[in-house]
């Protein structure tokens, strides 16, 4: 049964609404319809729409629209919220390269979970995963549906620097480092992609809503795929959830 939203004041110019208090693609889903209702109706005043895993985040100006009047709009949208389907997700193969000094943890990950390395390529590789959101950095993706069977605490002591495109695991996450940052993630591969490029017409790669799977290649392919990117040659591999 659908959930009403409850609605939070964020100071004088956002509110959010809550779905809920856990993580599931059924409220996530709901986000994201409300996220694309709210857009197409360009309300005046509005700035931003934060989507996130159990909520959603309006920025807007208060000289513009109050924050009653908004309300009142947003309840609105949420009684139509049946009025627009969502298309059918993408789903984007991300590349990568797994162990040695491109995953330095991965080891970890293996002995952790009693798996052998290869094995734990094969369960990472074998998942289709669903971008909640993005954050943290610019373009990196929280993602539900990874196997618990290479669940991996996070590292006692965070790393200062990790590398752009480095693929870890902490806790029943897996993710991408889309920039140069500190974190304190198993590392266990790396993928040769720009997660984030400001360069580029649309600087993030990844939208929530969509699916990642990650594919296994060697360092021949890793070193051919990254030059094609910075060329802006490469070609992704994307298809739709569903094969529609």
């Amino acid at each position: 049964m659908y959930e009403k939203a409850k609605y939070l004041i964020c100071g004088d110019s956002a509110l959010t609404m809550e779905f809920g208090n856990v993580i599931s693609e059924e409220i996530n889903k709901k986000i994201r319809t409300l996220t694309t209702l709210i857009e197409n109706r360009k309300i005046s005043g509005i700035n931003e729409v934060v989507p996130t895993y159990r909520s959603l985040m309006i920025h807007y100006n208060p000289l513009i629209i109050g924050y009653e009047e908004l309300v009142i709009i947003l309840k609105e949208a949420e009684e139509n919220i049946n009025s627009i389907e969502l298309p059918s997700p993408e789903i984007i193969e991300i590349p990568v390269l797994y162990g040695g000094k491109y995953g330095p943890d991965i080891e970890n990950v293996a002995k952790h979970n009693n798996l052998t390395v290869e094995e734990v390529v094969k369960i990472h590789t074998s998942a289709q995963y669903l971008i909640y959101m993005l954050g943290f950095t610019p373009g990196f993706p929280y993602l539900g549906g990874m196997d618990k069977r290479i669940a991996t605490p996070r590292l006692s002591s965070p790393r200062i620097k990790i590398p752009a495109g480095s693929v870890g695991i902490a806790g029943e996450q897996t993710g991408v480092y889309p920039v140069q940052s500190p974190g304190g993630w198993q590392l266990i591969g790396s993928t040769p992609l720009e997660l984030f490029n400001p360069k580029r017409d649309n600087p993030i790669l990844l939208k929530s809503g969509n699916y990642i799977v990650f594919k296994s290649i060697n360092e021949e392919e890793y070193m051919r795929i990254k030059e094609d990117v910075k060329n802006n040659t490469f070609k992704y591999n994307i298809t739709r959830k569903g094969g529609a």
